[in-house]
């Protein structure tokens, strides 16, 4: 895959204090009414990571995620993002603080360009005012240049060219979630969250997605904590694997350790073997 044209506006400060994405979750619990979706789990994320969270349906891995980006508030534990605590802070709180994520399901505006949508990501570097705005003052068109220049150099990584004003309700599914991606690489986060980024895609759509994911992680330290059940691309890409069964940690480790543990293959298959990756 090619790398960013020219000196990258995004990834420039990598290895500096602005990339910094430490994330800690200390014995947390969430729980539905009677049904416990998440029991006392431990997680811990460094900087530069990519860490996969697997487990069987209903494992709690999507409860996991939005506790750690503000949709759902546990009713015990902590989680702490660089130093601070996050526990109970809103979505928009963690945006800001550098926490972006993609959806199980899309979560785009069907009847904008694909431009459009990734400009709204933009909205938490927007340093003018409306009353500066409304006038299009220079300070103001300095930053809409900045602006505008992050999110070609994402198009021009995404290989989006072709769609970049295409309505994205005129896409086809793969595409929609490499907008996606798009969008929330636009946020400019220090810490990625994908809650199963290849589901529906075809072969060739999957392919490409890992090569986008691997390079932002190995090139330019991105990190991330991804959700998904294609063992084949988790085993392959994933320098760490978490295991959820009913909401319990099983298992944690690289991942030919965690492909060969007894209790994940016990939660996956019923019985001993080895899952296939």
């Amino acid at each position: 895959m090619k790398a960013f044209r020219g000196e990258p506006t995004i990834y420039a400060s990598a290895q500096s204090e602005d990339r910094r994405a430490e994330l800690e979750v200390k014995d947390l619990t969430l729980r539905f009414g009677g049904i416990t979706a998440v029991n006392r789990v431990n997680l811990t994320v460094q900087t530069g990571e990519l860490v996969a969270v697997i487990g069987p349906n209903g494992a709690g891995k999507t409860s996991l995620l939005n506790c750690i980006t503000g949709y759902y508030k546990p009713q015990e534990g902590q989680i702490w993002f660089n130093g601070k605590e996050i526990t109970h802070l809103s979505t928009h709180h963690l945006t800001k603080l550098g926490i972006g994520r993609t959806y199980q399901n899309i979560e785009l505006f069907p009847g904008m360009t694909v431009l459009s949508n990734m400009m709204l990501a933009r909205h938490v570097h927007c340093n003018y005012s409306l009353g500066r705005a409304s006038v299009f003052m220079k300070s103001v068109r300095n930053e809409e240049v900045r602006h505008r220049r992050v999110l070609e150099e994402l198009i021009d990584f995404l290989e989006m060219q072709s769609i970049r004003k295409s309505l994205v309700g005129s896409l086809p599914y793969g595409l929609r979630k490499r907008v996606e991606l798009g969008r929330a690489l636009a946020l400019e986060p220090k810490l990625l969250v994908l809650d199963e980024p290849f589901a529906g895609m075809t072969l060739e759509e999957k392919e490409d997605m890992v090569r986008f994911l691997v390079e932002l992680n190995e090139s330019w330290a991105q990190t991330m904590v991804l959700v998904e059940h294609d063992m084949s691309v988790v085993m392959s890409i994933s320098k760490r694997v978490f295991v959820l069964d009913f909401g319990i940690k099983i298992a944690e480790g690289p991942p030919e350790f965690v492909q060969k543990h007894p209790q994940v293959i016990k939660a996956y298959l019923g019985d001993t073997g080895t899952i296939e990756s």
